[in-house]
């Protein structure tokens, strides 16, 4: 298992093994001795998934405080660009985010420590999202950021946004209390 930097401090993508044989793959997508090798030692509370059909956009979603959690996100099937936006106040990143590409093909995890808002779009039908977080989802704490509010070129024309998602304050009506 591999960490690779990203340019936030205490978020990282995880490149875990693939093993194959006549069979097919076999690949362990988390390894509790080895983040704690990475600096960190997340108790996760709760695991889902979501599928998405080509084009949707799910995001910027998070957790204030104090149901604020870290995420560990993976693609298992398909391929989304990933993003995370720091809403760290006294981050020096603040308000910034990163976009990256996870795949079944890739086989790239993406570790969000609590303090960002995490989306992701589509890039094909039938994506399924795996997430582990060390808070169960709390909906009274649940929010987000405006998914079009903070510079990311997401490359889709015409995106498919729920409600909720676009109903979100953007980054500049946004109050940070991490």
């Amino acid at each position: 298992m591999e960490k690779i930097p990203t340019p936030f401090a205490g978020a990282f993508l995880v490149r875990p093994p693939l093993f194959t044989d006549a069979r097919g793959g076999f690949v362990k997508t988390f390894h509790r001795d080895r983040f704690r090798e990475f600096g960190v030692e997340p108790v996760f509370t709760e695991e889902f998934y979501s599928t998405s059909a080509k084009d949707v956009i799910r995001g910027m979603h998070f957790q204030m405080p104090p149901a604020d959690h870290d995420k560990y996100v993976c693609c298992l099937v398909g391929e989304v660009r990933d993003v995370i936006l720091d809403l760290r106040g006294a981050s020096p990143t603040y308000g910034q985010h990163f976009a990256v590409e996870l795949s079944s093909e890739n086989r790239l995890g993406l570790y969000i420590p609590s303090g960002f808002a995490h989306g992701f779009l589509s890039l094909n039908d039938g994506s399924l999202m795996l997430y582990k977080t060390t808070t169960v989802h709390a909906p009274a704490c649940d929010a987000g950021i405006r998914w079009n509010s903070f510079g990311c070129d997401w490359g889709v024309a015409a995106p498919i946004v729920s409600a909720r998602d676009a109903a979100f304050p953007t980054l500049a009506e946004f109050a940070s209390p991490f």
